[in-house]
């Protein structure tokens, strides 16, 4: 099959000629280029800038300084100006200049060596010394990984936060409990909101657990085995230990350090870290998804907001939008789990580099994904409208169903055979049941079983009191609130204020 360019005709079809669109075309606005909605709509200005190339580049160049000066102080050949060069200009990165050299090069870093050797000529000799490019990268890259899983994990707080708060509120109202969404058990909303709040919870350990244990690669040169370091300080192993504990001190780095590593670090981090966001887009689907399902009951509601539009036809829809945008984030970053897994489980040997086109969507993408989803999920958290009145009505249409088996008991503690009960409640169930949705009636089950001479003598209203079929909901809310709210809320206190703004 030939596939045709939008210039190119087909003789005999009588199509019009199209203007040529030129492969040089400079794209000189915003609008005229893709540009991605994780930038656009869904991710934080914070999320952002951590995954930003000014972020990146200026984390190259402070690992060069750290480097130099580690050197430096292990006995290298090193000048204290040629330091002080490298100092300053940290942050006066020359974009169009580093572009230019990279087109010449094919090699980002190197494109950044040339272009901080031209502004700080001085130091040009020794900048990148002994090193090999992932010594820069893989180091900068796991710096990132950090504050991005840190800023993860003050979101999935603020949500926990929000949905604790809400479960206090609506600690005791009685609501329809649900198993494979028809009718079940009754329970509370409130209790309701500590199974969403549980999984957020569960999630902010997975997070917590994966930054507490991130390692930093250190400086391993070209197969990791340190040999261009070895060689920089006269073949001694114990200056070569020395000048990788200087440098992870001088990044400001407090956790672990890999002992071996190929010329990258094993992309299997990479694996954990966005499986673990994964874990958390689960938690935010699986919330979004129960959300919209009592939307659609009319129980509960996400915010909307005084002029916000539902449907472009329909002008009476609520729609659960912020749900639903949500839950489709949330999608994208559950099936971007699978990525970094293929990625770790292709390397060959000590370093191959398809890698490298890859990682530079699977690992800020799902972290931009997920950002998004968390700042919508804890506006809806925030926000959500109980509508009491409903959740009533929907639980007194069910209760007589509900109360049953005590109805059952009751029949059976006056002498009743309680299988006879149980044939009896099962027949009337079936037919009351039928009844309310061929004819759209009312539950008349109570009604019959009251014409049933073994339920003669039982105060049948005295069973259909809701409070009475919520088991320990209220109490659970407490216990959860206590053991796994309130310490969430200790260790975040100062993240826990900021208010959340959605940019659509």
């Amino acid at each position: 099959m030939r596939f045709l360019l939008a210039s190119q005709s087909v003789p005999g079809r009588g199509q019009p000629d199209l203007p040529s669109i030129p492969h040089t075309m400079t794209v000189s606005d915003s609008n005229d280029g893709y540009r991605s909605p994780l930038e656009t709509r869904n991710a934080s200005p914070e999320m952002q800038r951590i995954w930003s190339p000014r972020r990146k580049f200026r984390t190259w160049r402070r690992i060069w300084l750290a480097l130099a000066e580690a050197e430096l102080e292990v006995g290298v050949p090193i000048q204290p100006g040629q330091i002080e060069a490298l100092r300053e200009h940290l942050d006066d990165i020359d974009f169009e200049r580093a572009a230019i050299h990279e087109r010449r090069l094919r090699h980002d870093v190197m494109a950044h060596v040339h272009t901080l050797g031209e502004v700080a000529p001085a130091a040009r000799a020794i900048i990148h010394l002994g090193a090999t490019s992932q010594d820069i990268v893989c180091n900068a890259d796991l710096l990132i990984l950090a504050d991005a899983l840190d800023l993860v994990a003050v979101k999935l707080a603020r949500v926990i936060d929000a949905l604790g708060s809400f479960a206090r509120k609506w600690r005791d109202l009685p609501a329809l409990g649900f198993t494979h969404f028809q009718p079940a058990q009754p329970l509370t909303v409130g209790r309701r909101a500590c199974s969403w709040a549980q999984d957020f919870s569960l999630s902010l350990e997975e997070i917590e657990s994966r930054r507490r244990t991130l390692p930093l690669r250190g400086l391993r040169g070209a197969t990791g085995t340190q040999a261009s370091f070895l060689a920089l300080v006269d073949g001694d192993p114990q200056r070569v230990e020395d000048l990788e504990r200087r440098f992870v001190a001088k990044l400001g780095w407090r956790g672990p350090v890999l002992p071996v590593s190929g010329q990258t670090y094993p992309r299997l981090i990479d694996a954990l870290i966005v499986n673990a966001l994964a874990v958390a887009g689960a938690a935010v689907h699986k919330c979004c998804n129960d959300l919209r399902l009592l939307a659609n009951l009319r129980e509960v509601e996400e915010p909307f907001e005084a002029e916000q539009i539902g449907s472009s036809a329909m002008a009476y829809k609520r729609n659960p939008m912020r749900c639903e945008r949500a839950t489709g984030l949330a999608r994208f970053v559950v099936a971007m789990a699978q990525n970094p897994l293929q990625t770790a489980a292709t390397q060959w040997m000590e370093r191959t580099l398809d890698d490298s086109s890859n990682r530079r969507l699977s690992l800020p993408e799902p972290f931009l994904a997920l950002d998004g989803a968390l700042d919508i999920m804890h506006n809806v958290a925030a926000g959500l409208v109980v509508h009491e009145a409903v959740v009533r009505r929907n639980l007194d249409a069910e209760m007589p169903f509900l109360c049953t088996e005590n109805l059952m008991m009751a029949a059976a503690a006056r002498g009743a055979d309680r299988q006879d009960a149980h044939e009896v409640i099962r027949r009337h169930s079936q037919a009351a049941a039928e009844r309310m949705k061929s004819e759209g009636a009312s539950n008349d089950l109570l009604a019959r079983l009251a014409e049933e001479p073994m339920f003669t003598g039982i105060d049948l209203r005295a069973v259909l009191d809701p409070r009475a079929f919520v088991g320990r909901s209220g109490e659970q809310v407490d216990r959860f609130i206590a053991e796994v709210v309130d310490p969430v809320r200790q260790r975040y206190a100062a993240s826990l204020d900021a208010k959340t703004e959605l940019r659509v």
